[in-house]
């Protein structure tokens, strides 16, 4: 199946630094860990979104292909950016989606110019709705991104409506050791909980965890993980360093009414009821 996704070809998504980047398919499908691509081949600040990596490489590779959509059953979503244009979040709803994580910023200086009205008309809709940050650890360290994110979209409030915020962390290792990325990570996280009282939630992939941390287990007890893995099984594969997944992104190929073209798709590991219990951080 081609990739007919029009934030890809609105972009021109098939650049020579699609090339570089290659060699991170495995770190977001969750197949094996190869080696980080040269900070040439690093996405440009501001293009980032939930799953660039994998769609960049697929683009640039005309065997690659996306699985068909496996986890349609339960608590549906979805995760959007500007790149999905204008959206009709009334129509997203009555298709039957209950949730959606949007981007709000990357780095420290980048804000989704799509953001504040997808943010409002998600919740005037009756969608529960959240805000996600694409990381950038080359630039800034995580506790001033997260005070950055917090400050521009990222913040919490107990509305039955509004989800915790998510950090999405992928590509390559950004030049940091091990050690080093996962102090980044939780410099992050206890900045973003000071600031909103919320755990974030972590958007990552098996292999891209255990490649830039070891598989590490000190999120394991703090973040609910987002897992990337586009797969026809009927359950993601979940990084070493967790033990269970709260949302699982199974594929970048959905159709939902109210958005145009392709848009990825995502399931809760739960009852509405739970979802709501993530939204309000009640038991």
């Amino acid at each position: 199946m081609s990739i007919s996704r029009s934030r890809l070809t609105s972009r021109g998504r098939a650049t020579a630094a699609l090339g570089a980047l290659t060699v991170t398919l495995g770190l977001l499908a969750g197949g094996t860990a190869h080696a980080a691509p040269s900070p040439t081949g690093r996405i440009p600040l501001g293009d980032g979104y939930l799953g660039v990596t994998m769609h960049r490489t697929q683009t640039a590779s005309t065997s690659a292909s996306v699985s068909p959509m496996a986890g349609t059953d339960g608590v549906q979503g979805v995760d959007v950016s500007h790149y999905q244009g204008t959206i009709n979040w009334t129509s997203v709803r009555n298709a039957g989606i209950q949730f959606a994580w949007i981007k709000a910023t990357e780095g420290t200086s980048y804000k989704d110019p799509a953001f504040n009205t997808n943010y409002l008309n998600a919740y005037n809709a009756g969608v529960i709705r959240g805000a996600y940050h694409f990381a950038r650890p080359d630039v800034s360290g995580g506790a001033t991104q997260a005070n950055y994110f917090a400050s521009n979209g990222g913040a919490w409030s107990k509305d039955n409506l509004t989800l915790p915020g998510v950090l999405d962390i992928e590509g390559d290792c950004y030049g940091l050791s091990q050690s080093s990325m996962r102090s980044w990570i939780l410099d992050f996280y206890n900045t973003y909980k000071s600031r909103t009282t919320r755990d974030i939630v972590i958007y990552t992939s098996p292999s891209w965890w255990s490649t830039c941390t070891g598989g590490w287990t000190g999120m394991a007890s703090r973040s609910p993980l987002w897992v990337a893995h586009w797969t026809t099984a009927a359950s993601p594969t979940v990084p070493t360093g967790f033990s269970a997944w709260t949302v699982w992104q199974y594929s970048s190929t959905g159709s939902v009414s109210g958005v145009s073209g392709n848009v990825d798709r995502d399931k809760f590991n739960g009852s509405r009821d739970r979802l709501l219990a993530l939204a309000n951080n009640t038991p």
